[in-house]
């Protein structure tokens, strides 16, 4: 009788685990699943817009005999055949493309033009200058997420007279008003890796580097 009972207990066990694991994983079915989260969009960079000094690259597709490289005159516009003094400046790339296909319908069949900036210069208040003691004082276009250290590889460094941990970012956020100073240690920033000095850069900035005491 003793075995008997035994043998049904022994049977009865493994039944009552599978169960239970059954139980279990229905149970973890049933339950709602959080959706994975969704990721961040990535934020879109500006388009280039076209300054005085860019140098284009026009194409009217097979149409070669009007296409052309030229750079945009000090008065922002451009001159290509059939198409004489059209406003380049303050339009981006495409702007650009769709005005003059606008005006060659009436000489073109359906044109398609392309539009490439070859040298950038940039819209003035979209430039950031670096003067002073910098290896190559320069304008450069605004890039978006430009940091001073960009600008400073730029430039090719600083000299050897700079005083680099005196240098200022002039910034003008209202044209009416005083502008704003911000120092950077930029002695810091270059040799020991101060990263703290790796200022964001913004349209319009001019570095300044001053000569160092003698």
């Amino acid at each position: 009788m003793n075995h008997r009972r035994q043998s049904i207990e022994g049977t009865i066990r493994p039944v009552a685990l599978a169960a239970a694991l059954c139980a279990v994983l229905v149970a973890a079915c049933a339950a709602p699943v959080a959706p994975p989260p969704n990721p961040e969009p990535l934020g879109r960079a500006p388009d280039y817009v076209i300054g005085p000094n860019d140098t284009l690259r026009i194409d009217v597709y097979r149409q070669p005999e009007l296409s052309a490289a030229l750079p945009v005159r000090p008065d922002g516009r451009v001159s290509l055949p059939l198409v004489p003094d059209i406003e380049a400046a303050g339009k981006t790339p495409t702007e650009l493309a769709k005005e003059i296909e606008q005006r060659l319908r009436a000489f073109v069949r359906d044109p398609t033009v392309s539009v490439m900036v070859t040298s950038f210069s940039g819209m003035p208040g979209r430039q950031v200058r670096i003067v002073g003691e910098a290896a190559q004082p320069l304008t450069i276009p605004y890039v978006e997420g430009m940091t001073v250290l960009d600008v400073v590889i730029r430039a090719g460094g600083l000299t050897r007279y700079a005083s680099g941990n005196r240098a200022e970012i002039v910034r003008r956020e209202n044209p009416d008003g005083p502008p704003q100073v911000i120092r950077v240690r930029l002695n810091d920033l270059i040799r020991d890796g101060d990263i703290t000095q790796d200022v964001q850069m913004r349209p319009g900035d001019t570095l300044i580097i001053p000569q160092g005491w003698f």
